[in-house]
């Protein structure tokens, strides 16, 4: 069976390495590597959209993000306790029409002894937002070490 660690039961070390794994690997936009860190049988809730399983969860990403341009994620853990973690999030994307957009949200995540996510429910709402109130600014893929937090840029 494949381990992803750290491993439940979380400790706050443990808890911030794992959201902070789960941003690095939503910011590369690759569904195949995202939907590793998931149980096989994994459930969730996004928005209004119910998923089962790992296979829809990379066709879902995979639509997700031809749509989102420009995705960048920052997490950040809320709370934490044995084998759950909740987290709150903004992301900054773009729309085919060139509009920019800043989505906030909330995660609750459950995880299987060997590490994986087995449920994810992800509440979560849009803003529009013009160019020059954009944040996040870094190049895709990996937030920068140095790179404000949530909290840091006051979200």
């Amino acid at each position: 069976m494949t381990t992803r660690p750290p491993l439940p039961p979380f400790s706050r070390e443990d808890a911030l390495q794992k959201v902070r794994l789960a941003e690095d690997g939503w910011n590369s936009r690759n569904p195949e590597k995202v939907s590793l860190a998931y149980t096989p049988d994994t459930r969730w809730r996004n928005r209004s959209t119910f998923l089962t399983g790992r296979t829809e969860v990379q066709a879902f990403l995979k639509a997700k993000w031809s749509k989102e341009r420009e995705y960048r994620l920052i997490k950040e853990l809320w709370a934490f306790t044995d084998n759950r973690i909740a987290v709150r999030f903004a992301y900054e994307w773009q729309d085919m029409m060139g509009r920019w957009f800043r989505s906030y949200g909330n995660e609750n995540w459950e995880f299987d002894e060997n590490g994986l996510m087995r449920e994810r429910d992800a509440s979560i709402n849009d803003l529009p937002i013009n160019d020059a109130d954009r944040l996040f600014h870094w190049p895709q893929g990996r937030r920068p070490d140095d790179h404000p937090g949530l909290s840091d840029l006051g979200l």
